[in-house]
């Protein structure tokens, strides 16, 4: 089956595949558009079953990117890569290294930052043989911390941020006993579960791997829940924090929580889901909106001057932007989802 063929292809400029048999590198790079600016996106590895995932993984990935960078006010278009294996079993300086030379192979229309599976540590791999990797060097923290060059800190911020605007929004009510359903204990959904806590919210948690778990259980005072149960449980608030698609016609019917708001990317199965949860009186925080603290920290380290503050204020607006959407969608009686998508698009369309 052709690319332009495939059920998530939508007017994306640039697909690319790369192979490379000695360093064990299976990767796609795809570009959706870069009317805005140049294309980023970070590099996730995941153990797809096969290519066809994970070319439909990447597609809806950049497809999002350029999304998230138009409503988050950034210059930039959107784009993603994949690297198809498991990342706890198949990874390898080797391989770094040449996706380092995939990335470079474009030319600068696309720059790489870390994602799923991928450490800042690899990306420092992959720079060596690039000079468009994002997220290897970094000169502010919103909360004036020491800055690695991770991007989790902003994006679990940013989520923190929006979910609590959502809570304000649709519940009429600060964090404090509110409980909240955190599906995936990584990067971002620990640190999110942690600005929970000192807000003094209720935890719920769950993920496929126990570190995480642990950790939320005895520093947070988190429940562990098992991961087929974490997204029907009766709570306010849902945050899915794993891999996308999380919010489908097999999820849909159990979910309680009134809100959902969380870091993964596209956490609908198909868009129509938006309407679905409109119905059900669920409020849908857009993920491409409330999960882009980590697009904006990258930018402001690539902008010749920045700062703390400014990273904070802008990662901020995140909250503002939600409330915007969530107006314009009881106005005028349409998902969230679908508002927000129109809103991008004027934006990003407009620079045609």
């Amino acid at each position: 089956m052709s690319v332009f063929d495939h059920s998530e292809f939508d007017n994306h400029e640039h697909v690319a595949f790369y192979h490379d048999e000695k360093a064990g590198l299976s990767a796609i790079i795809a570009i959706h558009n870069t009317n805005l600016g140049p294309a980023l996106g970070g590099c996730r590895m995941w153990p797809y079953v096969n290519s066809s995932e994970a070319l439909t993984d990447v597609l809806r990935l950049s497809k999002g990117m350029t999304y998230k960078a138009a409503l988050a006010n950034l210059e930039l278009g959107g784009g993603k890569s994949v690297i198809i294996g498991d990342p706890r079993k198949a990874k390898t300086p080797e391989m770094m290294r040449a996706m380092g030379k995939f990335v470079d192979s474009l030319g600068g229309k696309y720059f790489t930052a870390e994602d799923s599976g991928i450490a800042v540590t690899d990306l420092q791999i992959m720079a060596e043989e690039s000079d468009y990797i994002a997220g290897v060097s970094a000169k502010y923290h919103y909360a004036g911390e020491e800055a690695n060059g991770n991007p989790a800190p902003s994006t679990a911020y940013g989520v923190f941020v929006g979910l609590k605007a959502s809570v304000e929004f649709g519940l009429k009510r600060s964090l404090d006993g509110v409980s909240v359903a955190i599906q995936g204990m990584g990067h971002v959904g620990y640190r999110l579960a942690k600005h929970l806590y000192e807000e003094g919210a209720k935890l719920y948690v769950a993920d496929i791997f126990p570190e995480g778990l642990e950790k939320a259980e005895k520093e947070l005072g988190a429940t562990v829940v098992a991961p087929e149960d974490i997204l029907s449980l009766d709570v306010d608030v849902l945050a899915p924090c794993a891999l996308g698609a999380a919010i489908n016609d097999q999820t849909l019917p159990d979910i309680k929580a009134k809100v959902i708001a969380g870091a993964a990317n596209n956490q609908l199965a198909r868009e129509e889901m938006g309407e679905l949860l409109s119905q059900r009186g669920i409020l849908y925080a857009p993920d491409y909106v409330i999960n882009a603290g980590g697009v904006i920290d990258i930018f402001h380290q690539r902008m010749e001057s920045s700062s703390n503050e400014a990273l904070r204020a802008h990662i901020e607006q995140i909250g503002d932007t939600l409330k915007e959407i969530y107006v314009r969608a009881k106005k005028e009686n349409t998902a969230t989802n679908r508002i927000a998508n129109v809103i991008a698009e004027e934006r990003f369309s407009n620079k045609a």
